[in-house]
């Protein structure tokens, strides 16, 4: 159930940029190619891998996503590379530093983003993220009416209740407690 669940966030998180917009520009650039990176912007020469977590990857499943980048940063003019993590300890937008056979290597074109800067790059505003995540309760809801609340009974149910009797309210408090503008949110 849990891996389930990442995954579904994991391509609601992937393919919603197709749908947004910049406040300064008219059309969007994000898609989803079928195969390399997750998500990318041909025009502005962003190319994003996304992960659900900020410790999915081991060392190895690193350094070879590392060396991609710097592939395609070598290759690609003006090109910048994000590893984007959904749920990542804290918002940033940093360059990203591995260590590769022991040294320590990073380059300010491959950069290590939270969800939450990311939402910012992709649309201009500083605070998109916790916008979606504020309107997320009343869609979460209206879904939920839908299907009839007995419809969902899972023990993922049952461990976000002992964080807060709002479920919502606990995935909140869980997973991104420590971003900016979330120790205020209005849920």
């Amino acid at each position: 159930m849990d891996k389930s669940n990442s995954n579904n966030i994991g391509y609601f998180q992937q393919n919603i940029f197709k749908y947004i917009h910049h406040k300064d520009k008219k059309d969007t650039n994000w898609n989803v190619p079928k195969k390399g990176f997750d998500i990318v912007n041909e025009q502005e020469k962003i190319y994003v891998e996304m992960k659900n977590k900020h410790n999915t990857m081991n060392s190895s499943s690193s350094q070879k996503t590392y060396m991609r980048m710097l592939n395609k940063i070598n290759n690609t003019p003006k090109a910048t590379c994000m590893l984007v993590e959904v749920i990542a300890k804290n918002s940033q937008n940093i360059p990203w530093k591995i260590s590769l056979d022991g040294e320590p290597i990073s380059d300010n074109r491959i950069r290590r983003v939270s969800i939450y800067k990311f939402y910012e790059i992709v649309t201009g505003e500083k605070e998109a993220f916790k916008q979606l995540v504020e309107t997320l309760p009343q869609v979460i809801d209206d879904v939920l009416k839908e299907i009839g609340r007995n419809g969902i009974n899972n023990i993922v149910f049952e461990e976000l209740k002992e964080i807060d009797k709002n479920i919502l309210k606990s995935l909140y408090l869980l997973s991104f407690k420590k971003y900016e503008g979330f120790s205020n949110l209005n849920i």
